[in-house]
């Protein structure tokens, strides 16, 4: 058994804002939807399957986010495989907010991109850090 650290501390600090921005994306992503069903004729056919991928998503981030940082932290690769299986149905619906929802705003373009990117971020240091733990 080694003394050295393995855990990836940048995978961690983007984990952690990661969770902090999710917060504000669910919370701006709700209130947009609030706003178009206000401002345009949304569909109610259409208001309830986007409102229940908004919490499944919120879900799935959870969680991505404990198994990801718990892998992390106890160095383990299986959560950490986990959190990036996860990720992929996570990245399926912020692509569906982004292209495919009822009603797409010049903000959900930005908060979804900005997902999309933190995304890519933190997949390509949880590779990094399975492939150390494995070392």
């Amino acid at each position: 058994n080694n003394s050295y650290q393995l855990s990836s501390v940048p995978l961690q600090i983007v984990f952690y804002v990661n969770g902090i921005y999710y917060i504000f994306y669910f919370l701006a992503t709700l209130a947009m939807i609030v706003y178009k069903c206000q401002v345009f004729s949304y569909p109610h056919k259409f208001l309830a399957p986007d409102l229940a991928l908004l919490f499944v998503m919120a879900i799935l981030e959870v969680l991505r986010l404990y198994l990801g940082s718990m892998g992390n932290l106890t160095e383990e690769e299986a959560p950490l495989v986990l959190s990036l299986v996860i990720m992929v149905g996570s990245v399926i619906l912020s692509v569906y907010f982004l292209v495919w929802q009822t009603y797409v705003l010049k903000a959900d373009v930005i908060i979804n991109a900005v997902l999309l990117f933190t995304y890519g971020i933190e997949s390509v240091l949880q590779v990094i850090a399975i492939a150390t733990f494995f070392g």
